[in-house]
């Protein structure tokens, strides 16, 4: 399948996902979620929904139960919304790449200044 027709794919299943879990889902343990990517596999069997959460570990853990408890309604969401041949089988996995980024930006911010390569102050040089 051509990586354009894949990325469409996984944007209607993101699209259909994000709604269904912001507007339909009533499990108290499913919170402030947003769903970041969708990557589905190329005989679209299986999708894998990468969900960012608000909170800590435990919460964390607890939104995870709560979607994947949830996650034979949202694949007939997706199979009533998403017009496909198969309706593929989702996997929810939570994305760390925000904690990555804060995890870099906190290293940077707290990195020393690099010294300046003509070794003088700029305080001097005015």
């Amino acid at each position: 399948m051509s990586g354009s027709r894949m990325r469409r794919v996984d944007e209607a299943v993101r699209a259909v996902l994000s709604d269904a879990i912001t507007q339909d889902l009533k499990d108290p343990r499913v919170g402030f979620v947003t769903v970041t990517a969708v990557r589905t596999s190329s005989d679209l069997r299986h999708a894998r929904v990468y969900v960012s959460v608000l909170g800590d570990e435990e919460t964390r853990a607890e939104c995870l139960a709560g979607l994947r408890s949830a996650t034979g309604y949202l694949q007939r969401l997706v199979a009533r919304e998403v017009r496909m041949k198969y309706t593929p089988e989702i996997v929810f996995a939570y994305d760390d790449s925000i904690d990555r980024g804060m995890r870099i930006t906190e290293i940077l911010r707290d990195a020393p200044a690099p010294a300046r390569e003509d070794g003088g102050d700029r305080e001097a040089d005015a």
